[in-house]
């Protein structure tokens, strides 16, 4: 199980993504098609074509880490966006990583500090 703090930033890539690239190839796509920094301590996840398989690149302050879930029935859910990425948050990569859809489920409303 991976236990993500609820203030880390997230970010999902909303294209496909040939898993075969590695701790390179995800952060060159993180860099040019995100404009974001890889180092700077977020989750970036990349889904393939058959939304069967994701990656979590993943940087500690030490070394990148890589996070690989493969589905043996199912799909990850397409995640619709106009642009190359959506910010989510732990509960949502949670439901994600879970099989819950993320567009019928609805959130109570809750108290938010002003930033």
């Amino acid at each position: 199980m991976l236990n993500v703090p609820s203030t880390m930033p997230i970010f999902l890539y909303t294209q496909p993504t040939d898993m075969r690239r590695g701790f390179d190839g995800l952060s060159g796509i993180v860099r040019q098609a995100l404009g974001a920094d890889p180092l700077d301590g977020s989750l970036f996840l990349f889904i393939n074509r058959r939304r069967d398989r994701l990656k979590i690149l993943h940087f500690d302050g030490t070394g990148f880490w890589l996070y690989y879930k493969r589905l043996e029935a199912g799909t990850f859910e397409r995640i619709a966006s106009d642009g190359p990425c959506v910010e989510i948050d732990a509960t949502q990569l949670a439901m994600l990583l879970g099989g819950v859809s993320l567009v019928s489920a609805t959130r109570r409303k809750r108290y938010r500090r002003a930033s």
